[in-house]
């Protein structure tokens, strides 16, 4: 199955002006266990989904109590600056979408 159809919210979001933060949350707790167990979602994953080297990845984190993924990486350039195609890092989630996920 794809990410989409799994997590409950896929989003992103500015991180201050030089970074953008991605949100993976599930609603039911099992759900989120297998996605996680399932490792096609790691830095090196999102790396390759964004053109981005691994280091540029700055947080990584599985939250269990929340049932989520959180994710920050570096900006190519900062926000609202010549080159920026969005702002508030509100459009950056889309690569996300189709990461496949083994399911029963």
């Amino acid at each position: 199955m794809k990410l989409y159809e799994l997590a409950h919210v896929l989003r992103s979001k500015n991180s201050g002006p030089f970074e953008i933060t991605l949100d993976i949350l599930f609603d039911d707790p099992l759900t989120y266990q297998k996605v996680k167990q399932s490792g096609c979602v790691t830095r090196e994953t999102i790396a390759e989904r964004y053109h981005i080297p691994v280091e540029a990845i700055t947080d990584f984190a599985e939250y269990d109590p929340g049932l989520g993924i959180k994710i920050t990486f570096l900006r190519s350039v900062s926000s609202g600056t010549v080159g920026d195609r969005d702002v508030y890092g509100a459009q950056q989630h889309a690569p996300l979408m189709d990461i496949e996920i083994p399911w029963p």
